[in-house]
Protein backbone atom coordinates (compact mmCIF):
# COMPACT_ATOMS: atom_id res chain seq x y z
CA UNK A 1 0.00 0.00 0.00
CA UNK A 2 1.27 3.52 -0.71
CA UNK A 3 2.23 5.27 2.50
CA UNK A 4 4.38 8.10 3.78
CA UNK A 5 6.08 8.23 7.16
CA UNK A 6 5.64 11.47 9.08
CA UNK A 7 8.36 13.20 11.08
CA UNK A 8 7.02 11.57 14.25
CA UNK A 9 7.13 8.09 12.72
CA UNK A 10 3.49 7.54 11.73
CA UNK A 11 2.67 5.74 8.49
CA UNK A 12 -0.14 7.46 6.58
CA UNK A 13 -1.97 5.52 3.87
CA UNK A 14 -3.06 7.37 0.74
CA UNK A 15 -4.58 6.85 -2.69
CA UNK A 16 -3.17 8.71 -5.68
CA UNK A 17 -4.89 8.15 -9.01
CA UNK A 18 -4.62 9.79 -12.41
CA UNK A 19 -2.90 12.91 -13.66
CA UNK A 20 -3.71 16.56 -14.22
CA UNK A 21 -4.60 19.21 -11.66
CA UNK A 22 -4.62 17.56 -8.21
CA UNK A 23 -7.75 17.38 -6.08
CA UNK A 24 -7.11 16.37 -2.47
CA UNK A 25 -9.88 14.99 -0.27
CA UNK A 26 -10.01 15.03 3.56
CA UNK A 27 -12.56 12.67 5.10
CA UNK A 28 -14.88 13.04 8.06
CA UNK A 29 -15.22 11.14 11.33
CA UNK A 30 -14.81 8.17 11.80
CA UNK A 31 -14.34 7.32 8.16
CA UNK A 32 -11.48 6.82 5.69
CA UNK A 33 -10.39 7.80 2.20
CA UNK A 34 -12.95 5.27 0.93
CA UNK A 35 -15.74 7.70 1.80
CA UNK A 36 -14.62 9.73 -1.24
CA UNK A 37 -14.91 6.89 -3.77
CA UNK A 38 -17.85 8.49 -5.60
CA UNK A 39 -15.98 11.78 -5.94
CA UNK A 40 -12.57 10.30 -6.76
CA UNK A 41 -13.89 8.11 -9.56
CA UNK A 42 -15.95 11.03 -10.91
CA UNK A 43 -13.04 13.46 -11.06
CA UNK A 44 -10.68 10.79 -12.36
CA UNK A 45 -13.01 10.35 -15.34
CA UNK A 46 -12.87 14.11 -15.92
CA UNK A 47 -9.09 14.22 -16.22
CA UNK A 48 -7.98 15.16 -12.71
CA UNK A 49 -5.42 13.66 -10.36
CA UNK A 50 -7.23 12.59 -7.18
CA UNK A 51 -5.63 12.00 -3.78
CA UNK A 52 -7.14 10.95 -0.47
CA UNK A 53 -5.54 9.67 2.72
CA UNK A 54 -6.63 7.90 5.88
CA UNK A 55 -6.12 10.27 8.80
CA UNK A 56 -3.80 8.89 11.50
CA UNK A 57 -5.76 6.56 13.73
CA UNK A 58 -8.22 5.82 10.91
CA UNK A 59 -8.47 3.00 8.41
CA UNK A 60 -5.14 1.79 7.03
CA UNK A 61 -2.96 4.46 8.64
CA UNK A 62 -1.11 3.72 11.88
CA UNK A 63 -3.28 3.58 14.97
CA UNK A 64 -0.86 5.34 17.26
CA UNK A 65 -1.72 6.52 20.75
CA UNK A 66 -0.65 10.11 20.16
CA UNK A 67 -1.28 13.02 17.82
CA UNK A 68 -5.00 12.52 17.35
CA UNK A 69 -5.61 16.25 17.05
CA UNK A 70 -5.98 18.92 14.39
CA UNK A 71 -2.39 20.15 14.64
CA UNK A 72 -1.02 16.70 13.78
CA UNK A 73 -3.62 16.02 11.07
CA UNK A 74 -2.71 19.25 9.30
CA UNK A 75 0.99 18.47 9.62
CA UNK A 76 0.33 15.00 8.17
CA UNK A 77 -1.57 16.50 5.24
CA UNK A 78 1.22 19.00 4.63
CA UNK A 79 3.77 16.18 4.67
CA UNK A 80 1.71 14.24 2.13
CA UNK A 81 1.28 17.19 -0.24
CA UNK A 82 4.98 17.99 0.00
CA UNK A 83 5.94 14.34 -0.60
CA UNK A 84 3.75 14.26 -3.72
CA UNK A 85 4.93 17.68 -4.88
CA UNK A 86 1.39 19.03 -5.12
CA UNK A 87 0.88 22.61 -6.26
CA UNK A 88 -2.19 24.41 -7.62
CA UNK A 89 -4.28 21.83 -5.77
CA UNK A 90 -7.97 21.94 -4.93
CA UNK A 91 -8.65 20.78 -1.36
CA UNK A 92 -12.06 19.39 -0.46
CA UNK A 93 -12.96 18.51 3.13
CA UNK A 94 -16.07 16.97 4.65
CA UNK A 95 -17.15 17.52 8.26
CA UNK A 96 -14.03 17.10 10.45
CA UNK A 97 -12.08 17.10 7.21
CA UNK A 98 -13.44 20.57 6.59
CA UNK A 99 -11.65 21.80 9.68
CA UNK A 100 -8.50 20.09 8.45
CA UNK A 101 -8.79 21.75 5.05
CA UNK A 102 -9.51 25.19 6.53
CA UNK A 103 -6.47 25.08 8.78
CA UNK A 104 -4.23 23.58 6.11
CA UNK A 105 -5.23 26.14 3.47
CA UNK A 106 -4.81 29.03 5.91
CA UNK A 107 -1.17 27.97 6.41
CA UNK A 108 -0.18 26.65 2.98
CA UNK A 109 -2.02 28.86 0.50
CA UNK A 110 0.96 28.95 -1.84
CA UNK A 111 0.18 25.31 -2.66
CA UNK A 112 -3.59 25.76 -3.06
CA UNK A 113 -5.78 26.96 -5.94
CA UNK A 114 -9.22 26.57 -4.35
CA UNK A 115 -10.96 24.84 -1.46
CA UNK A 116 -14.37 23.36 -0.72
CA UNK A 117 -15.93 22.88 2.72
CA UNK A 118 -18.71 20.28 2.61
CA UNK A 119 -20.94 19.96 5.70
CA UNK A 120 -17.94 21.34 7.54
CA UNK A 121 -17.70 22.02 11.26
CA UNK A 122 -16.15 25.42 10.53
CA UNK A 123 -16.10 27.96 12.09
CA UNK A 124 -17.40 26.15 15.20
CA UNK A 125 -20.27 23.88 16.12
CA UNK A 126 -20.64 24.23 19.90
CA UNK A 127 -23.83 25.85 21.14
CA UNK A 128 -23.24 29.18 22.87
CA UNK A 129 -24.72 32.65 23.14
CA UNK A 130 -22.83 33.55 19.97
CA UNK A 131 -23.82 30.28 18.27
CA UNK A 132 -27.32 29.33 19.47
CA UNK A 133 -27.79 26.95 16.54
CA UNK A 134 -24.84 24.75 17.54
CA UNK A 135 -24.79 21.37 19.25
CA UNK A 136 -25.06 21.40 23.06
CA UNK A 137 -22.13 20.14 25.13
CA UNK A 138 -24.13 17.03 26.04
CA UNK A 139 -24.20 16.00 22.39
CA UNK A 140 -20.40 15.77 22.21
CA UNK A 141 -20.31 13.84 25.47
CA UNK A 142 -22.89 11.40 24.05
CA UNK A 143 -20.71 10.74 21.01
CA UNK A 144 -17.72 9.96 23.23
CA UNK A 145 -19.89 7.72 25.39
CA UNK A 146 -20.97 5.86 22.26
CA UNK A 147 -17.34 5.25 21.29
CA UNK A 148 -16.46 4.09 24.81
CA UNK A 149 -19.46 1.81 25.05
CA UNK A 150 -20.74 -0.58 22.39
CA UNK A 151 -18.88 1.08 19.55
CA UNK A 152 -20.04 -1.45 16.97
CA UNK A 153 -23.70 -0.77 17.75
CA UNK A 154 -23.11 2.98 17.90
CA UNK A 155 -21.52 2.80 14.46
CA UNK A 156 -24.72 1.24 13.18
CA UNK A 157 -26.99 3.74 14.91
CA UNK A 158 -25.29 6.84 13.49
CA UNK A 159 -25.57 5.94 9.77
CA UNK A 160 -28.98 4.32 10.26
CA UNK A 161 -30.19 7.59 11.74
CA UNK A 162 -28.94 11.17 11.58
CA UNK A 163 -25.82 10.94 9.40
CA UNK A 164 -27.67 10.17 6.17
CA UNK A 165 -31.08 11.39 7.28
CA UNK A 166 -32.45 7.85 7.20
CA UNK A 167 -34.43 8.69 10.36
CA UNK A 168 -36.56 11.23 8.48
CA UNK A 169 -40.15 10.41 7.47
CA UNK A 170 -40.27 8.87 4.03
CA UNK A 171 -36.53 8.15 3.88
CA UNK A 172 -35.43 4.86 2.32
CA UNK A 173 -32.39 3.56 4.26
CA UNK A 174 -29.70 1.81 2.26
CA UNK A 175 -28.24 -1.20 4.04
CA UNK A 176 -25.20 -1.05 1.76
CA UNK A 177 -24.48 2.58 2.69
CA UNK A 178 -24.98 1.87 6.40
CA UNK A 179 -22.71 -1.19 6.28
CA UNK A 180 -20.01 0.74 4.41
CA UNK A 181 -20.04 3.47 7.08
CA UNK A 182 -19.79 0.80 9.80
CA UNK A 183 -16.95 -0.94 7.94
CA UNK A 184 -14.88 2.22 7.70
CA UNK A 185 -15.52 3.23 11.28
CA UNK A 186 -14.67 -0.13 12.80
CA UNK A 187 -11.40 -0.23 10.85
CA UNK A 188 -10.13 2.72 12.90
CA UNK A 189 -8.90 3.25 16.43
CA UNK A 190 -11.41 3.75 19.23
CA UNK A 191 -8.92 6.04 20.95
CA UNK A 192 -8.49 8.21 17.86
CA UNK A 193 -12.23 8.40 17.33
CA UNK A 194 -12.80 9.36 20.97
CA UNK A 195 -10.13 12.04 20.89
CA UNK A 196 -11.31 13.42 17.55
CA UNK A 197 -14.38 14.81 19.31
CA UNK A 198 -12.09 17.37 20.97
CA UNK A 199 -11.45 18.90 17.55
CA UNK A 200 -15.18 19.57 17.21
CA UNK A 201 -14.95 21.89 20.20
CA UNK A 202 -12.34 24.12 18.55
CA UNK A 203 -12.95 27.43 16.82
CA UNK A 204 -11.73 27.77 13.23
CA UNK A 205 -12.73 31.39 12.70
CA UNK A 206 -9.17 32.67 12.42
CA UNK A 207 -8.37 29.99 9.86
CA UNK A 208 -11.27 31.12 7.68
CA UNK A 209 -10.28 34.78 8.03
CA UNK A 210 -6.76 33.98 6.80
CA UNK A 211 -7.89 32.24 3.61
CA UNK A 212 -7.78 34.34 0.44
CA UNK A 213 -8.21 31.67 -2.26
CA UNK A 214 -11.75 30.95 -3.54
CA UNK A 215 -13.72 28.72 -1.19
CA UNK A 216 -17.06 27.04 -1.87
CA UNK A 217 -19.19 26.19 1.19
CA UNK A 218 -21.70 23.37 0.56
CA UNK A 219 -24.21 22.40 3.24
CA UNK A 220 -27.57 20.67 3.50
CA UNK A 221 -30.16 22.54 5.51
CA UNK A 222 -31.32 19.30 7.18
CA UNK A 223 -27.87 18.43 8.51
CA UNK A 224 -28.42 16.79 11.91
CA UNK A 225 -24.70 16.51 12.73
CA UNK A 226 -23.43 20.01 11.93
CA UNK A 227 -26.60 22.10 11.96
CA UNK A 228 -26.89 24.54 9.08
CA UNK A 229 -27.54 27.50 11.37
CA UNK A 230 -24.46 26.65 13.42
CA UNK A 231 -21.81 27.00 10.76
CA UNK A 232 -22.81 28.02 7.28
CA UNK A 233 -23.74 31.72 7.33
CA UNK A 234 -20.89 32.59 9.68
CA UNK A 235 -18.35 30.63 7.64
CA UNK A 236 -19.17 32.48 4.43
CA UNK A 237 -19.07 35.83 6.23
CA UNK A 238 -15.57 35.10 7.54
CA UNK A 239 -14.12 34.09 4.16
CA UNK A 240 -12.56 36.76 1.95
CA UNK A 241 -13.57 34.95 -1.23
CA UNK A 242 -16.30 32.56 -0.19
CA UNK A 243 -19.51 31.42 -1.87
CA UNK A 244 -22.36 29.30 -0.56
CA UNK A 245 -24.45 26.54 -2.07
CA UNK A 246 -27.33 25.33 0.10
CA UNK A 247 -29.09 22.01 -0.48
CA UNK A 248 -32.66 21.97 0.83
CA UNK A 249 -33.44 18.83 2.80
CA UNK A 250 -30.00 17.25 2.31
CA UNK A 251 -28.31 15.41 5.21
CA UNK A 252 -24.78 15.49 6.61
CA UNK A 253 -23.73 12.56 4.43
CA UNK A 254 -25.02 14.16 1.23
CA UNK A 255 -21.80 13.39 -0.65
CA UNK A 256 -22.97 9.78 -0.63
CA UNK A 257 -26.74 10.09 -0.77
CA UNK A 258 -26.71 12.84 -3.42
CA UNK A 259 -23.42 12.36 -5.22
CA UNK A 260 -25.24 12.73 -8.54
CA UNK A 261 -26.05 16.33 -7.59
CA UNK A 262 -22.95 17.36 -5.67
CA UNK A 263 -20.34 15.98 -8.04
CA UNK A 264 -21.34 18.18 -11.00
CA UNK A 265 -21.52 21.18 -8.65
CA UNK A 266 -18.01 20.44 -7.41
CA UNK A 267 -16.76 20.10 -10.98
CA UNK A 268 -18.32 23.43 -11.96
CA UNK A 269 -16.54 25.17 -9.09
CA UNK A 270 -13.21 23.54 -9.83
CA UNK A 271 -13.48 24.60 -13.48
CA UNK A 272 -14.65 28.14 -12.74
Amino acid sequence: MPTITTSDGVEIFYKDWGSGQPIVFSHGWPLTADDWDAQMTFFLQHGYRVIAHDRRGHGRSDQVGFGNDMAHWVADLAALTEHLGLRDAVHIGHSTGGGEVARYVSRYQDRVAKAVLVASLTPNMVQSEQNPGGQPREWFEAVQAGVRGNRSQFYRDVPEGPFYGFNRPGAEPSEAVIANWWRQGMAGSAQAHYETVNSWLEDYSDDLRNITVPVLVMHGDDDQIVPYASSVPRAVDLLANGSLKTYPGYPHGMLTTHADVLNPDLLAFVRS
